[in-house]
């Protein structure tokens, strides 16, 4: 079971990682951030330019760094700066649940006896007219249904991490050095050090964690191509537009405990250069859009989540097919 696998790597379900290489991720992270598809060469230069357009002093002393792999190495040298002294964290936060879907939702049992409920995400479903072999998605899809005759064992993770303690203070150092254009840099590279945590969680999700894929051999390229088994949606993205399904998230991995990452008004999370999301491992598990979709759709949605309607509709306003 689910619990054994985590008693096995000495981990409580929803327990914060506190493993050695979490305080190494950064260095790890180093070797993925170029890799991963966010450019840091291209966001340098781009703020460069804009700099530049806008005949900052500030940029006045950066003009070099319009080559792109001499603007690279300063990032490069920014980033074994912030790793020799410990200037940024990298903390993480990985749940494990026994789970099965109803229709449209993914409930979270407590156990793997699948009496008690622990929470349910409710999942949107895509609307858009495709060929006939493509099925119209909701990520409870990709979750083994519920079935009142036999238990059919499925289980559903989550995470929340984040590369921002540290940021907004290093940045602000920077800032009141009157050094504007590193304070904008940290935060970039806070970002992108995100990104490529999240990478690497997922991989060791993938490999040990949760362990249903324990002898993947990816390169960066791979991982580029999401060649690997499962996904990991973030609340907020195209399969799952709602933001607010990130509350019971952070609830049951008691992520503001674990790893001082909170949610605000607006289910932002502080710090910043934070993620969160849920893992899928089921082989047919694939990243879509849900795009835009009815009212009749969210009238159902609103009930499944006990909201109002005009409440619902504004948390879904980007993608209703109605005004």
């Amino acid at each position: 079971s689910m619990n054994n696998i985590l008693q096995k790597l000495g981990l409580k379900d929803g327990e914060s990682i506190d493993h050695p290489w979490i305080n190494k991720a950064l260095e790890r992270a180093q070797q993925k951030v170029e890799a991963r598809n966010f450019d840091i060469r291209k966001t340098l230069l781009k703020f460069d330019n804009v700099l530049n357009d806008q005949r900052q002093v500030i940029f006045s002393q950066r003009s070099n760094l319009i080559n792109n792999q001499t603007a690279f190495d300063y990032v490069d040298n920014l980033l074994d700066e912030i790793i020799k002294g410990n200037l940024l964290n990298a903390r993480g936060v990985i749940g494990f649940w026994p789970a099965n879907s109803d229709l449209d939702d993914i409930i979270l049992f407590n156990d793997d006896k699948r009496n008690s409920k622990l929470a349910v995400f409710h999942t949107i479903r895509q609307q858009t007219a495709h060929s006939k072999d493509r099925p119209n998605y909701a990520l409870a899809d990709f979750v083994a249904p519920i079935s009142e005759k036999k238990i059919i064992s499925d289980y559903i993770g989550g995470f929340a991490l984040t590369c921002g303690h540290g940021e907004n203070e290093l940045s602000e150092r920077f800032r009141e050095n009157s050094d504007d254009y590193n304070s904008i840099m940290t935060k970039a590279l806070a970002d992108r050090l995100a990104e490529a945590f999240a990478e690497r969680m997922h991989e060791r999700v993938r490999k040990e964690f949760w362990g249903y894929s324990p002898k993947e051999e990816f390169d960066n390229d791979d991982l580029i191509r999401e060649k690997y088994v499962g996904i990991r949606p973030a609340h907020g993205y195209p399969a799952q537009p709602d933001h607010t399904e990130k509350g019971k998230l952070f609830e049951i991995l008691e992520a503001e405990k674990n790893i001082e990452v909170s949610l605000t008004d607006s289910y932002s999370m502080s710090p910043g250069a934070s993620i969160s999301g849920l893992y899928f491992s089921s082989p047919e598990s694939a990243y879509f859009g849900v795009g835009k979709i009815s009212k009749d759709q969210v009238k159902d949605y609103a009930k499944r989540k006990s909201m109002t309607l005009l409440e619902c509709e504004k948390w879904l306003m980007p993608i209703l097919n109605y005004k």
